[in-house]
């Protein structure tokens, strides 16, 4: 079936009157194993209220993904629901009146009681009015260590980014890539947020990141920050895969010392049967501050002009967030749930931390609900060149970062 080109139908039951069914067009960027798994379990749910889950998934990452989703809202062919991240890559879309409201249905299913953290609900909230379903947290705080790599180096598995960094040479003695890095330009952006989080510290990510500080952002705090960026960089230099997952697959079989890489990693190592804590370790916070970022993904539904398909809109946005599918969808996900009222008692150590460090309250927002679309465009252009190009000097780099945050919106 043509992803870009689903159809409605009416399917008559013969039960209590004629109930309404329909054809729903999802598009997501979830195509590597631990996602396609997980995606899976809202198209199971989906599919048993009698509806039916048109897969549109789109590889190449949000990267890729987001510019043709956008383009088909603007260009009058919507999809009937699109994952997207929560934050400010909708408001546009939003504002331009393309998006249905979800207010009745938040209300309806109490979603202000029970997503936590209130941020997410918030990063679909504009005037007022709910425009997404947040369906899970993703947090881009996280270092992925392969015990195998370390016991081929004859070295002990890192407990911190500074291990993690003077570990570089044994592994590169023995054949290893010290940092497994994708080539694509959200890879090379994520992982330079998250060694700001863990180099520079929380407060001063704020200040940048949240308030727009230029003056912190030229400073010696940020200054460090790049050095360590510029560390990264060398220990990723043999790193020639593409695709994140491709990355994660070289820490899973041995080929790489670690990853940076945000906790949708963990569903790699799932599908690969490996275990946490036994096969390969995971530091929150690079093991630095433990912190996790409150970002994730949810899902917008585009207005359409059939009320029978606004209704099957409406239904799936309110199973999206249901007890049962939040505890299948992020088991498999790796994800957290945004409900904070359910059960994980089969979540694996990984996950647990995670669980753990929200619970505390020491979380911090994700950049998708802090900058705009165009300063994390810009910022991302940036990094392709720095991580591409080991001439290009730290403090190059960082002077044009600078000038970056003072220009955002």
């Amino acid at each position: 079936m043509n992803f870009y080109k689903a159809t409605t139908a009416a399917i008559a039951f013969s039960a209590a009157g004629a109930v309404s069914a329909a054809d729903l067009e999802v598009t997501h960027w979830w195509t590597s194993g631990g996602e396609a798994a997980a995606v899976a379990e809202f198209a199971k749910a989906f599919d048993a209220t009698g509806n039916n889950w048109v897969d549109g998934a789109i590889a190449g990452s949000g990267g890729t993904a987001r510019p043709i989703i956008v383009s088909r809202i603007i260009g009058g062919d919507p999809m009937h629901a699109t994952q997207l991240n929560h934050g400010r890559q909708a408001e546009e879309l939003i504002e331009a009146g393309l998006m249905l409201d979800l207010t009745d249905v938040a209300t309806a299913e109490g979603w202000a009681d029970t997503v936590n953290p209130t941020s997410l609900l918030d990063s679909c909230t504009v005037d007022g009015k709910i425009y997404c379903a947040p369906v899970n947290i993703h947090s881009w705080q996280w270092i992925w260590l392969s015990h195998q790599a370390y016991a081929d180096a004859g070295v002990d598995v890192p407990s911190n980014w500074d291990e993690f960094v003077a570990s570089a040479p044994a592994l590169e003695a023995a054949g290893k890539i010290p940092l497994a890095m994708g080539q694509q330009a959200w890879q090379s952006s994520g992982a330079f947020g998250v060694i700001n989080v863990a180099v520079g510290g929380p407060d001063l990510w704020n200040k940048i990141n949240v308030n727009k500080d230029a003056e912190a952002a030229a400073g010696p705090e940020m200054a460090k920050v790049f050095e360590a960026a510029a560390a990264a960089r060398a220990m990723a230099a043999n790193s020639k895969v593409q695709d994140w997952n491709q990355a994660t697959n070289l820490v899973i079989t041995g080929q790489a010392g670690g990853q940076v890489m945000g906790d949708w990693a963990q569903g790699e190592f799932q599908v690969a049967g490996q275990v946490a804590g036994q096969d390969y370790t995971c530091l929150p916070g690079l093991g630095v501050n433990e912190i996790i970022s409150t970002g994730g993904d949810a899902f917008y539904f585009p207005k359409q002009d059939d009320p029978e398909i606004e209704e099957a809109q409406k239904e799936l946005a309110k199973l999206l967030l249901s007890p049962e599918v939040q505890v299948n969808f992020n088991l498999k996900k790796g994800s957290l749930p945004v409900r904070g009222d359910i059960d994980l008692t089969a979540a694996n150590d990984c996950m647990k931390k995670g669980l753990e460090i929200l619970a505390s309250g020491n979380i911090l927002q994700s950049g998708d609900q802090v900058l705009s679309a165009d300063t994390s465009t810009q910022i991302e252009d940036l990094m392709v060149e720095f991580w591409n190009d080991p001439s290009y000097s730290a403090a190059d780099a960082q002077a044009k970062y600078a000038e970056i945050i003072a220009d955002a919106d």
